[in-house]
């Protein structure tokens, strides 16, 4: 919900989520903005199939799509949406990957448009060590934390930072930034 009222989306917008997962953040879009044009992509066929029945089912009349596309090379046109969200994707991905996403996100953003990036934070000692020892575990579902680089890819991707708030969902620790443009 944090993450939501930092982005600035308002009705009527053309809005873009990457990596939707089981659609959590998909489905607030929605709701919000149930006179824009709300898209939505997941790597995993299975993951967008899902979510895309599961809004269709529950926002029949709104302008939504969801579809399996790699955050890499998005086919979408330049300048094509008005706001991006991207929520615990960044971890999946390489630092090479990282900036060639931040680029498709660069290109596919209007001027001024707004990026909002939920990334899982690092700011427990306890909650780090037990992320380390899971990410060990099943890398390719856990990924690694890169919060704290964030700032810094954000700005070498040729984006403003303009909001930047950590936030604590039970023991699980999240960084909200939101970019511009």
């Amino acid at each position: 919900r944090r993450a939501l009222a930092m982005s600035g989306i308002t009705d009527g917008m053309r809005v873009l989520e990457v990596a939707t997962g089981s659609g959590e953040m998909f489905r607030r879009l929605v709701r919000v903005n149930r006179n824009g044009e709300t898209v939505g992509f997941d790597l995993s066929p299975n993951m967008a199939a899902h979510t895309h029945m599961r809004i269709r089912r529950e926002f029949p009349q709104a302008a939504t799509h969801c579809h399996a596309v790699d955050a890499r090379y998005m086919p979408y046109r330049a300048s094509a949406f008005d706001a991006v969200v991207c929520c615990y994707m960044l971890e999946l991905l390489s630092e090479d990957d990282i900036f060639l996403t931040l680029s498709e996100f660069q290109r596919v953003l209007r001027k001024k448009g707004s990026l909002t990036l939920i990334c899982i934070g690092q700011n427990t000692r306890l909650f780090n060590g037990i992320y380390r020892v899971l990410g060990r575990i099943a890398p390719a579902f856990w990924g690694r934390q890169v919060e704290g680089r964030v700032p810094d890819f954000i700005g070498a991707s040729d984006f403003k930072l303009v909001d930047d708030l950590t936030v604590r969902q039970s023991f699980y620790p999240s960084r909200v930034l939101v970019a511009r443009k």
